[in-house]
């Protein structure tokens, strides 16, 4: 089924319903009061994008092909958020709150 065929079906295509109530229910959980001071959004909107792509990855076919302007959109959140991670884990690191020593580099994968 190419992307087209797909198109007609998003309703389905992203989450069914009981995906989205456990998304919801996640959400939840995570934003209670001591959380809404600093980034409490950012966790949530982490927890989305992470949500969303795996599922569009999981349901693409193996050499499908996108409209330009998906695959342009992907190439610059892809670049959006390894800049941030790249920043937070620098930030981890130098602020000690992690040190060297626990830092795995077999699960580091940023870029291609």
């Amino acid at each position: 089924m190419n992307y087209k065929n797909k198109k007609n079906n998003m309703k389905n295509y992203i989450l069914t319903e009981e995906q989205l109530s456990k998304v919801v229910e996640q959400i939840k959980s995570t934003t209670n009061e001591e959380h809404k001071e600093g980034s409490y959004m950012a966790k949530q909107q982490l927890f989305t994008i992470a949500t969303l792509a795996y599922k569009m990855w999981e349901n693409m076919e193996d050499g499908e092909q996108l409209e330009d302007w998906m695959e342009s959109k992907i190439s610059q959140s892809e670049s959006s958020i390894i800049s941030v991670v790249k920043t937070f884990m620098y930030d981890e690191l130098a602020d000690g709150n992690k040190g060297m020593d626990t830092l795995d580099y077999d699960e580091l994968v940023i870029g291609k």
